[in-house]
């Protein structure tokens, strides 16, 4: 069994996302094959989710909400996974399948992902997701140099040029071989990509609940490998339009609602569908949207398609299938804040934005 795609990753998200994309393709012989998943964190508390993950009978990933105005619910079998791992206790494994096997390797690693470790190194096996990267590309050089894709997932601003710059920052301080160095920017193919999917809920021990709505927007450049080819995937000249987008008015929509949710000690187990529910809530929202969020985008021409994008963004933070908890949202709420909304003033200077500026001063 070889897996041409190697995952670094078992979010819920990448379940209802590249997991299911790439099972529904290989169903119609578009897929370049199955996928390794590897799990980073070395989290004791997901392990029965790596044995699932890779299941014979695969896992569910339920698709519930509203399309083309018609309520939906499907179960799908997501059987794209074959292999999981763990860096804790496969690290060999893991640099076998990278080395020998992989042609395209997705990442989602979350909001710290890129971070890195006081200390860490090469010997052994790395701490942070970059070295342990970085450790991975260079066993992969020593052994040949195959060229290799890689598709970030974060949700960060041009992912893949960023990621790029820390590996190449590392292996400057780490590695001593100038050919390496350059094998990093010629052969890798660090694509920025932006995803868009609401995953609302996880189905234990693998398995997720996600809306109908989906998007992997790839910038397309010389030498690009894709996963598959699937409706959801858009292999796009310039990902500007559709990042800013989503990062300034979904994201940054989410992460209002939960500075809401925070600072009144609203319920728990709170979604988004209900917050809303609140109409001062749902007016103080329309207006951020209305007048800051649409003005900045009129800035760089961007307008119309903001409108058009900020309705869609509120049918699907209505969707009354979905149970996205704001409490899963307002995980590392300072760093979203930072990305979503000072991000956003940032690429907009200028434009008044007092309800926004508030939040972000807090």
């Amino acid at each position: 069994m070889t897996t041409p795609i190697l995952q670094f990753g078992t979010s819920r998200f990448l379940q209802a996302h590249a997991d299911l994309f790439v099972s529904e393709a290989l169903e119609v012989g578009k897929a370049l094959g199955s996928i390794t998943v590897v799990q980073t964190s070395g989290d004791p508390a997901r392990a029965g989710r790596i044995g699932a993950l890779s299941a014979a009978t695969g896992f569910p990933v339920i698709i519930r909400g509203l399309e083309d105005g018609m309520a939906i619910e499907r179960e799908l079998r997501v059987r794209s996974v074959t292999r999981s791992l763990s860096t804790a206790s496969d690290w060999a494994e893991v640099a076998r399948v990278f080395v020998e096997e992989a042609r395209v390797v997705i990442s989602n690693t979350g909001d710290k992902g890129y971070a890195l470790v006081d200390g860490d190194s090469l010997d052994g096996v790395p701490r942070s997701f970059p070295m342990k990267l970085l450790a991975l590309l260079h066993a992969r050089f020593r052994s040949g140099g195959a060229s290799l894709t890689i598709l970030p997932c974060e949700l960060i601003s041009r992912n893949g040029e960023v990621l790029q710059r820390v590996i190449l920052d590392l292996a400057n301080r780490h590695v001593a071989d100038v050919n390496f160095q350059s094998w990093l920017s010629d052969r890798v193919i660090w694509g920025n990509t932006l995803v868009d999917r609401i995953v609302s809920e996880p189905i234990e021990p693998a398995g997720a609940i996600a809306e109908p709505y989906a998007i992997w927007a790839i910038e397309r450049q010389p030498g690009l490998t894709l996963p598959c080819e699937h409706p959801s995937i858009k292999v796009v000249e310039d990902l500007t339009p559709y990042e800013r987008l989503k990062l300034h008015i979904l994201n940054l929509g989410h992460t209002v609602l939960a500075d809401r949710w925070q600072r009144e000690g609203r319920p728990e187990a709170e979604c988004v569908k209900d917050i809303l529910a609140d109409s001062a809530i749902r007016s103080d929202l329309e207006r951020i949207y209305r007048d800051e969020v649409v003005p900045g985008f009129r800035v760089h021409h961007l307008g119309e398609e903001a409108e058009v994008y900020v309705e869609t963004t509120l049918q699907r933070f209505l969707n009354p299938y979905l149970d996205h908890r704001l409490r899963d949202i307002a995980g590392n709420h300072a760093e979203k804040i930072v990305r979503r909304i000072i991000g956003f003033q940032q690429w907009c200077p200028g434009v008044p934005m007092p309800r926004l500026s508030e939040i972000a001063a807090r």
